[in-house]
């Protein structure tokens, strides 16, 4: 789960690191109240608040000298999509834009915090490189990305960090702060069960101290349970529509660029489907895993789900019954054609427990649903019937 910008901050905040005061803007009517929170005697940057990067180089990140600047900016984007290299066509919502008092910058910098599988521990990169893609900076310039692995206490030693500090030509005060943002990080990152910390930049203000100028913050999904307080920070907004109903439904979907829809029991299954539909030059519309205890109406939620992409001109149902009984998935699948006009092919793969009385059911429906016993036909058949 993303947090936004301002939220990402607001937890900095509590755990003792510097960030730019700010205001939060979120109707064109309180933007004189939002003003008089920050000082704004030479202006401000208003930034729009949305999970993605990339925000700056669209105008979604602006200097304000005057009020009127400010209105414009607000007028521009709220209420209005963004579009950056990182979001669709579409783009995201704009529902809320952060006004920051101004920061001098002297230099910039880059820190982050991410779960390193290669060396299945939590990895610190760093990089005199800031306020760039780091992605770039790895493949350009290597020599500029400096890395360190948090131990057993969720720490890195001190030694570690002096050496990493020495690199970045940070003299001994700021060598102290940058020891102290670091051992925040690490306890928040712990604290609140995170997958990625990223500071981008941090910066040297003219008066020589570290401030964390942006902050990005990404929560594991598998923890939101005992993470309650971070849990109602979540934007739906933000998120795949499609994406955020499965998961209120306990369903595993994730929106893809192709016309055939999948329905599986099984994340191993799924990808196996979606593999066989590319073997035979099809495109999946999506992932999506009922699990292995499905139910007839998450099955008929599922449906509807995939039929809700307009891209959707066929669907495949792939399932094993093991410990889900197939004739549960057949009559989910009854269910939620009737209770909407479907249009388009729909190819039913059943096999496993009650796979018989499943398929039976299908064919005394007089639903017009094609049943294949193979997935290989079954894959080809849709293919072949959405072309």
């Amino acid at each position: 789960m993303n947090l936004h910008e301002y939220q990402a901050k607001e937890l900095f905040e509590k755990y003792g690191m510097p960030v730019s005061k700010r205001s939060l803007i979120t109707n064109k009517e309180n933007i004189e109240d939002a003003l008089d929170q920050i000082n704004f005697s030479d202006g401000c940057v208003a930034k729009v608040q949305a999970h993605t990067g990339g925000r700056g180089k669209v105008g979604g990140v602006k200097l304000c000298r005057s009020i009127e600047d400010v209105k414009v900016f607000v007028d521009q984007w709220l209420g209005k999509n963004i579009v950056t290299i990182q979001t669709d066509n579409e783009g995201l919502p704009v529902n809320v834009i952060s006004l920051e008092e101004l920061t001098n910058i002297s230099k910039e910098l880059y820190m982050s915090l991410v779960v390193d599988r290669g060396s299945k521990s939590i990895s610190m990169i760093v990089s005199e490189a800031g306020g760039m893609n780091i992605e770039e900076v790895a493949e350009t310039n290597p020599e500029k990305i400096l890395k360190a692995q948090l131990n057993s206490d969720f720490k890195i030693l001190e030694d570690e960090v002096a050496h990493i500090a020495k690199q970045l030509s940070l003299n001994e005060s700021q060598s102290k702060e940058f020891n102290e943002i670091i051992d925040s990080c690490c306890r928040l990152f712990k604290d609140k069960d995170l997958s990625l910390l990223e500071i981008n930049p941090l910066v040297i203000t003219d008066k020589g101290h570290l401030h964390c100028l942006d902050a990005k913050i990404n929560v594991d999904e598998n923890a939101l349970y005992r993470q309650e307080d971070l849990t109602v920070l979540r934007d739906a907004s933000q998120e795949d529509q499609r994406e955020y109903e499965a998961k209120q439904s306990d369903l595993s979907y994730v929106a893809l660029d192709g016309n055939i829809g999948c329905m599986v029991n099984g994340a191993g299954l799924a990808m196996g489907t979606m593999d066989t539909i590319k073997l035979y030059d099809g495109e999946p519309a999506n992932f999506l895993d009922v699990g292995g205890t499905a139910t007839k109406e998450r099955v008929s939620t599922a449906f509807q789900l995939i039929l809700s992409d307009k891209n959707v001109k066929g669907i495949l149902v792939n399932i094993f019954g093991g410990i889900v009984r197939c004739d549960l998935i057949a009559q989910g699948i009854i269910d939620a054609i009737k209770e909407r006009s479907v249009d388009v092919p729909i190819v039913v793969r059943l096999q496993g427990n009650q796979s018989d009385y499943g398929k039976e059911l299908l064919n005394q429906s007089g639903l017009n649903v094609i049943g294949e016993d193979s997935l290989q036909l079954a894959a080809q058949k849709i293919v072949e019937l959405v072309r």
